[in-house]
């Protein structure tokens, strides 16, 4: 697509591949980066550039978010490819990877291709789909891998269930490296879990609810990454939330396995204390862990360790999160305060906002080899402005997905996102 050049200058550039800040401006052209630097001032651009004076805010690549519900098909009641998308781009995410658990799942190339046609008809932002990694994501019979990469499938995954027969993954694996296609993994003993609806410990003990054990993540991470050793193929496991979860990735990236992970902005800027008197829109799979955990996952962050931050984008409807814990549904919303959120953890002095930027951009898009992610000339120009800065209370109703289910309910945030691109357009602007 072909738009009117257009310029951000006096800006903050954040360039989180190469972990840089600088003053400067980015000319925009052809849906691409034609430059980037101190030299882009609007007193050099021709008079065709419409020029956008940032007043000092950020200018980086726009967000990979790599784990999205976006409803379509068979869940329209609970988000939209529409609404999902102008979440995204309110919240400076450029590209959603289409979670496959819909109904019918994105188990069929006719599915992939649907979901494509209805996100150039209706989305806002790029939106890639994850296709089933088991037939009906029942994870017994693996799907058509080879058939769905071809349709547009960028990776695979049964979602938020894991596969549990050791068998079936191992086939998966097997079949996925002979199309050299990426295996997105939710690392979780169903069994282990049991009738578990918070992690477990002392605070689930005085809540009187029945808790889940770290070991239900790591147990199901270890074998993963065993059948990773075995098979060589390229394995993401999609949320990674405790300190022995760590420890075993890191003894995977020592015996060389080239391995990623990620963890979601739930999981690094709350804990389970906030659960507090049964709030169920902090009700999540995994559950949030001990304050500890969340320390040690912020650190993993900065280091490398943890490649991505995922918004873990859930939509419930009022009937499904309006019950007693125990009863109510897993997930939240997330869209449009990752990145405010995740603010928090700079403001705190926890992550360099470049740190930050490069698990939300950049590693997704290398995990995905997208050429997106990056605030080079000739990269594709899926770029955000946002003042870092400036607070808001989060107000629910405002949220543009179809549900409102935030665990980030009337919080104070900081961190507004003035201005939302892909390829060249403007998908968002604050007014």
């Amino acid at each position: 697509m072909s738009h009117s050049p257009l310029a951000f200058v006096n800006a903050r550039l954040v360039d989180p591949g190469a972990l840089t800040e600088a003053r400067g401006g980015v000319l925009v052209s052809d849906g691409v980066i034609a430059g980037v630097g101190e030299a882009i001032r609007a007193d050099v651009l021709p008079e065709s550039v419409r020029v956008i004076d940032c007043r000092g805010d950020v200018v980086a690549p726009g967000l990979i978010d790599l784990s999205v519900f976006v409803g379509e098909p068979g869940a329209e009641h609970r988000e939209t490819i529409a609404t999902a998308t102008a979440a995204a781009a309110a919240g400076g995410v450029t590209t959603v990877v289409a979670n496959p658990a819909t109904n019918p799942p994105i188990d069929d190339p006719a599915v992939v291709d649907f979901l494509l046609r209805r996100a150039r008809d209706t989305g806002r932002v790029r939106v890639l789909p994850a296709a089933a990694l088991t037939k009906g994501l029942a994870g017994k019979e693996i799907a058509e891998i080879g058939l769905l990469q071809a349709a547009g499938a960028v990776a695979f995954t049964d979602g938020s269930r894991s596969v549990m027969s050791a068998q079936v993954f191992r086939r998966a694996l097997t079949y996925a490296r002979d199309f050299d296609a990426l295996v997105m993994h939710a690392t979780e003993d169903r069994e282990l879990v049991g009738e578990g609806v918070m992690n477990e410990g002392e605070f689930a003990s005085r809540l009187g609810l029945a808790g889940i054990p770290r070991e239900a993540e790591t147990i199901m991470l270890d074998r993963d990454l065993r059948l990773v050793e075995l098979t060589r193929a390229r394995y993401h496991a999609a949320l990674i939330t405790t300190t022995l979860s760590l420890e075993r990735l890191q003894e995977a990236r020592d015996r060389g396995l080239s391995v990623t992970a990620a963890t979601s902005i739930n999981h690094v800027t709350l804990n389970e204390s906030d659960i507090g008197d049964y709030r169920t829109f902090l009700k999540l799979a995994p559950p949030l862990r001990h304050e500890q955990e969340r320390a040690a996952l912020v650190e993993a962050i900065a280091s490398g360790l943890i490649d991505a931050v995922v918004s873990d984008h859930n939509p419930q409807d009022v009937e499904t999160k309006r019950l007693p814990f125990a009863e109510a549904e897993y997930g939240a919303v997330g869209l449009e305060t990752m990145l405010s959120a995740g603010l928090r953890l700079v403001h705190s002095g926890d992550l360099s906002l470049p740190k930050l930027l490069r698990a939300m951009s950049t590693r997704p898009a290398e995990i995905l080899r997208l050429p997106q992610g990056r605030l080079t000339r000739g990269a594709p120009a899926d770029l955000i402005r946002f003042d870092p800065d400036e607070p808001f209370v989060l107000d629910p109703a405002t949220l543009r997905s179809r549900c409102k289910n935030t665990p980030f309910d009337a919080a104070r945030l900081l961190g507004r996102v003035k201005y939302t691109l892909v390829a060249g357009e403007i998908v968002h602007e604050e007014t």
